[in-house]
């Protein structure tokens, strides 16, 4: 279904003991729920990589080596996939098995984070359910982070910033499990986030990490790309500690960058883009915008 055109899998995982909350299994374990999950997705990749491998056998068999190279590729996927292990455990040996393994689209091909949904008490240290699934997970090379689901939903059902501050002060937390959960999510599909602030408007837009400066203005618009000058840069480190574009200009912490130009989360940037100032964009820092 869709889960295939998905770029990355968040797998929710229940940490918490509540007889008012009845698991459909009887009793919590998260282990036995993990694994029940990856054996369905499994035989769902194994359904296609099997079915992939009818098509390709024949071709393979004549000696087109493009075809060849697809059925060993296909061949080790599968029989990761019938000892109960996922497709991402395969590693593409060179570049040409590695656009193949995109197109499969295999489900468990995909990274993954877990999230284990624990009870308030136990949303800063975690606790013995959150310890068996970073010992399960712990060469998936895969990030495990503690949310209280229970808990965000009452965060989101304060009024004002201080109420919610307060309330999370009081859980021994620093910042909503939700913010975790994004800059986690982010980390996993390689992307960072800026903003375009203007009159009228402040904006969020998605890049991925390693964008140069005209990639970034083109997600906006193609023109803005295509027509790239330059970009004016001051790092979000220094607009913060100068307060303005005008002192940090003043204390010498302008710059001005080409077309080969990296894009730092952070940075505080104008595009030059036909002899005209196109925006003015802020970059995230860590997840966390100007206001």
């Amino acid at each position: 279904g869709n889960i295939r055109e998905c770029n990355a899998i968040i797998h929710v995982l229940r940490c918490f003991d509540n007889d008012n909350i009845v698991h459909v299994d009887g009793n919590v374990n998260p282990i036995r729920d993990k694994e029940t999950i990856d054996i369905e997705l499994q035989l769902k990749d194994l359904e296609t990589v099997e079915k992939r491998l009818e098509k390709v056998n024949r071709a393979a068999k004549t000696g087109n080596k493009e075809a060849q190279t697809e059925k060993a590729l296909l061949d080790r996927i599968r029989e990761a996939l019938l000892q109960a292990k996922s497709a991402r455990t395969i590693l593409p040996q060179n570049n040409d098995e590695e656009v193949l393994l995109e197109t499969f689209q295999l489900i468990t091909a995909k990274p993954v984070l877990y999230v284990c949904n624990v009870d308030e008490n136990s949303a800063v240290n975690g606790n013995k359910y959150v310890d068996q699934v970073r010992e399960l997970v712990k060469d998936e090379e895969a990030e495990v982070i503690i949310l209280s689901v229970g808990a965000e939903a009452d965060i989101t059902e304060l009024e004002s910033y201080e109420e919610r501050q307060v309330f999370l002060e009081d859980m021994g937390l620093e910042e909503p499990g939700a913010s975790v959960l994004i800059r986690a999510a982010y980390k996993l599909l390689k992307q960072q986030t800026y903003f375009t602030a203007g009159v009228k408007e402040v904006r969020a837009w998605t890049i991925n990490i390693g964008s140069t400066a005209p990639q970034a203005a083109g997600v906006i618009h193609t023109d803005f790309e295509k027509g790239f000058i330059r970009a004016e840069v001051i790092s979000y480190e220094d607009y913060v500690t100068y307060g303005s574009e005008a002192k940090a200009k003043e204390a010498g912490k302008f710059k001005v960058e080409g077309k080969e130009y990296i894009v730092k989360d952070g940075d505080v940037m104008h595009f030059r883009f036909n002899v005209q100032v196109i925006g003015q964009f802020f970059f995230m820092q860590n997840g966390v915008g100007l206001k």
